[in-house]
């Protein structure tokens, strides 16, 4: 089962343990964390359902691909790092 581990800056707003989830892409693994924490659909994804400007998503240590539907696949071992993009100048 893809192993997901959230950002401590994420952490501050809800309680995200990391945690094995099942899922063969990121959005059906999003998607069981949301049914049980329905507050961090708001926190990740859009009012479009895509994946927030300032929000970044790795997938065994790769960004994803797809900020759309987040079709990128996960493998039994994957390792999936969910973090607040930061921005500034």
């Amino acid at each position: 089962m893809p192993h997901v581990v959230f950002a401590p800056a994420l952490q501050r707003h809800l309680a995200l343990p990391e945690r094995e989830v099942l899922g063969d892409t990121v959005a059906s693994a999003l998607h069981s964390l949301m049914q049980e924490q329905p507050r961090l659909r708001s926190y990740l994804l859009d009012d479009q359902g895509q994946l927030r400007r300032h929000v970044q998503i790795f997938v065994d240590g790769l960004a994803v691909r797809d900020r759309q539907r987040l079709s990128d696949p996960l493998g039994d071992s994957s390792e999936v790092f969910v973090v607040q993009a930061l921005t500034g100048g």
